[in-house]
């Protein structure tokens, strides 16, 4: 689950623009090759981006939250998404190939432990990879927690956000049958996985117009449609990981395995008024993770690029600067 919005009210609060001193397409098996990049300083204190979705790919935009003369900023499309190859590609793509995915750069580039800054989805995969290798994880920097729980998608596919924005749930609704409304996710599956290219989109652009319609705090509901390639892979990638509850044990397994990092610090930065992912998850975890410091922010949705949250997270990283 992830949005970039709203970048020009975003702006001030972030680093210039910078370009990568080092793009590639790394092979991580299972006939999937992932795109890499890394900027800034090339000796500085690394810090890994995970972006959110599944699906949403890396931006441009995500390099901004770094001071260029303090951090080694990498960034990569995950599996199936954004500038990786095969696209839309949901063979060999669960939460535990990412993290193995993630592991790989780590070794390829020399890195002995990292900063991992993560938002929505790139969030829960912090935290699944830190409690994976706790020791490669020199600090937690989460934006709009979302904890993979079934609460959270009955939440946002079962009608609760919807009883906020009646109006665009009504559009994400529409196209599904009455008979297959009580589970949106399956329903949507079965159209987004039929082997028709043209049905697939066009169920895709109506997935992700839901969440890209509930972003940003000022968003009046009405968003353009999205390019296509984006939103097959989005919405692919997305509702693959949702079916399958993100390929975990159980249902709050993260909130569980909360002790495997009860040496690592962390920072989590979230909107009040998040529509996509409620506060309550971002409050739970600071709740139950002693090395946790919520920052909340008020009058702030989910976006990253929100003005808030933005001047949040480069307060943020300025504070982690060694």
């Amino acid at each position: 689950m992830d949005r970039i919005a709203g970048q020009k009210r975003a702006a001030t609060f972030l680093y210039p623009q910078i370009e990568p001193f080092d793009q590639r397409l790394m092979d991580v098996g299972d006939g999937h090759r992932i795109y890499v990049e890394q900027c800034g300083n090339p000796t500085g204190q690394p810090v890994i981006v995970l972006h959110g979705g599944p699906g949403g790919g890396c931006s441009p935009a995500m390099r901004r939250y770094f001071d260029p003369a303090a951090y080694r900023v990498i960034l990569f499309d995950q599996r199936g998404c954004g500038r990786s190859r095969p696209h839309a590609c949901v063979e060999a793509n669960t939460t535990w190939h990412l993290v193995a995915d993630i592991e790989r750069i780590r070794v390829a580039l020399g890195i002995d432990n990292w900063i991992i800054f993560g938002g929505s989805w790139g969030a829960t995969l912090a935290l699944i990879y830190a409690q994976t290798h706790p020791d490669r994880a020199r600090h937690l920097v989460l934006r709009g927690v979302f904890l993979m729980t079934e609460g959270e998608l009955a939440w946002f596919y079962g009608g609760g956000a919807g009883a906020f924005w009646p109006d665009r749930w009504c559009d994400f609704a529409r196209p599904i049958p009455a008979g297959e409304q009580d589970d949106f996710i399956a329903a949507y599956h079965r159209r987004l996985f039929s082997g028709d290219t043209a049905l697939e989109t066009r169920y895709a652009r109506s997935w992700a117009a839901w969440e890209n319609a509930l972003a940003s705090i000022d968003n009046d509901g009405i968003v353009g449609e999205a390019p296509a390639d984006y939103a097959r892979a989005f919405a692919r990638l997305e509702n693959h990981y949702f079916l399958n509850r993100g390929f975990l044990e159980e249902d709050g397994q993260i909130l569980r395995d909360l002790p495997k990092l009860k040496d690592v610090p962390g920072v989590i930065v979230q909107g009040r008024y998040d529509m996509i992912c409620p506060p309550v998850s971002a409050w739970t975890l600071a709740h139950n993770w002693k090395r946790a410091e919520l920052r909340m922010v008020p009058a702030a949705g989910h976006a990253l690029s929100e003005p808030g949250i933005s001047s949040e997270l480069v307060r943020v990283m300025d504070g982690l600067r060694q």
